[in-house]
């Protein structure tokens, strides 16, 4: 990997992080961020194309695109979507089934706060803990570790999360938790989803911006392989606007010029190998299988599930678990709600009739309009795609 021009302004142009100056509003410089939108803007130009289609697939950049108004400051002719990046809008109905059943059989269950009210077919955890169920919110695998210790009834951790809180998790099993503590997986493994949305063609992805966050975890190194099944470059991005308009320049340079690669504008954090010794953890504890993501398709050995050596903190192997007695939803709203496309790079949030009307934050219909990363949501709170 190598980067032969500079980019004005970007890491990859010699801006210090946050770990040197401890001043994030270096990385939101307007002036640098129009040199970034500029040159964005030429690049766009010099490609050979009607429209340039980049897809970022994390959240946490959705909220600084939306947040910062960065849509605004891009050329026309480049259209940048987000694709499978938030954990909480790919968990499965069944699976918020199966914690809900849990729930409902008198356990306690566990998990991260986005996930209360994500609808499953039949209720939300929400609803469960409406109707006496004993459903609490935590902010890591350790806290739910804690609440079991505290108590002699049986705890369940609901785990969701890409690879970012799946090693957490793993460390957590690895610790000899205690006899009450469970692990219901709903952990997902990006890097094959990203593989399948971009072979689906009405998606039609020119480029990734990965999450730096996750490379932290597995290194930019990991999406080699990928970048040679698929075809398509991708470029590991951070967070804040020149993060991001860093990321975008490194990647249309490489769409102009032809270049199959991986590049790496998030130097600060990531390295080529990332972190080993959580990666170490993360494989010893989870093996992968073929599973769906809610609304975008069944994908191969994108789902994480506990290995038969941790079978003894598996809840799945624990307990039987009865969805069948939960009833179906009778909402057609839900049958209308079009969260997958919008995982998938076919939709924004605004192409959806109920968006803003029958679902909001205030009553999710989706789960995009239920998490923080999600699409709809964040779109609902900053105004998404404005024309300014």
């Amino acid at each position: 990997m190598s980067d032969r021009e500079p980019v004005p302004g970007g890491p990859t142009g010699g801006v210090a992080g946050p770990s040197d100056g401890e001043n994030v509003l270096e990385f939101r410089d307007p002036e640098k961020a129009d040199a970034l939108a500029q040159r964005a803007e030429e690049l766009v130009a010099d490609i050979d194309a009607d429209e340039v289609s980049i897809m970022h697939v994390c959240g946490s950049h959705e909220q600084s695109i939306a947040k910062f108004g960065l849509r605004s400051m891009l050329p026309d002719g480049l259209d940048l979507r987000m694709g499978p990046g938030c954990p909480v809008c790919v968990t499965d109905m069944p699976e918020v089934d199966e914690a809900v059943a849990l729930a409902n059989a008198g356990l306690t269950i566990t998990t991260y706060g986005d996930m209360l009210h994500v609808p499953g077919t039949a209720a939300s955890l929400s609803d469960a803990r409406a109707a006496g169920a004993d459903v609490r919110v935590v902010y890591s695998a350790a806290e739910a570790v804690d609440i079991a210790e505290g108590t002699d009834d049986d705890v369940v951790f609901f785990a969701t999360g890409f690879e970012t809180t799946a090693a957490p998790t793993a460390a957590i099993v690895r610790d000899d938790p205690p006899e009450n503590f469970w692990v219901l997986s709903a952990h997902k493994y990006v890097p094959p989803a990203m593989e399948v949305v971009a072979a689906m063609p009405e998606t039609d992805v020119d480029g990734f911006l990965a999450a730096g966050n996750a490379a932290t975890i597995t290194g930019w190194g990991l999406f080699e392989e990928l970048v040679d099944e698929t075809d398509t470059p991708i470029t590991v991005g951070g967070f804040e606007p020149l993060d991001i308009l860093a990321g975008l320049v490194v990647l249309l340079r490489d769409i102009r010029d032809g270049e199959v690669t991986v590049r790496n504008a998030y130097p600060r954090c990531v390295t080529e190998r990332g972190n080993e010794p959580a990666q170490n953890q993360l494989w010893d504890v989870f093996t992968t299988e073929s599973g769906e993501w809610r609304g975008i398709a069944h994908i191969p050995d994108a789902n994480l599930v506990l290995q038969d050596e941790y079978a003894h903190v598996n809840a799945r192997e624990q307990f039987e678990i009865d969805t069948a007695s939960l009833a179906a939803s009778d909402s057609s709203l839900v049958d209308d709600c079009i969260c997958g496309d919008i995982m998938a790079g076919r939709a924004d949030p605004t192409d959806c009739d109920m968006f803003g009307e029958e679902c909001t934050p205030e009553d999710p219909v989706g789960a995009c309009m239920v998490s923080s990363e999600g699409t709809c949501k964040i779109w609902h709170e900053y105004g998404g795609r404005p024309d300014l």
